[in-house]
């Protein structure tokens, strides 16, 4: 489960972003988790809650995390059409053609954290 890495890697960003504005204490964290993003909210949540209890000097103890859905979009660069892939490889509905440009979905990122300071 590459969730656990990610989380860890998102939190020590944060960590060290809130360090330097004096903030002791993470009360929320919001991702934007893309459809095809290779990253699963599920998973994600799980791994945040883990790490919540291992670092309970970091989190406030009502801490939670928001994760935003991107929904995967793409565009046929042939014939224009817009569709929902289930892939980052998508054939068009349209043409068949496996031309997606995508739009949306691949979005991996931390929108925002909000804590306090001492």
């Amino acid at each position: 489960m590459h969730e656990m890495a990610l989380m860890g890697d998102i939190l020590q960003i944060i960590q060290e972003d809130a360090a330097g504005k004096g903030i002791e204490k993470i009360q929320k964290v919001e991702l934007i988790v893309g459809d095809i993003s290779n990253a699963l909210p599920d998973a994600l949540e799980m791994a945040f809650e883990i790490f919540k209890e291992q670092n309970l000097h970091f989190f406030e103890k009502g801490a939670r995390l928001v994760i935003h859905r991107e929904e995967a979009k793409a565009e046929c660069i042939l014939c224009g059409k817009e569709y929902i892939p289930d892939q980052k490889l998508a054939f068009c509905p349209d043409c068949s053609m496996p031309s997606g440009k995508m739009v949306s979905g691949e979005t991996f990122q931390i929108l925002s954290y909000e804590g306090r300071q001492q």
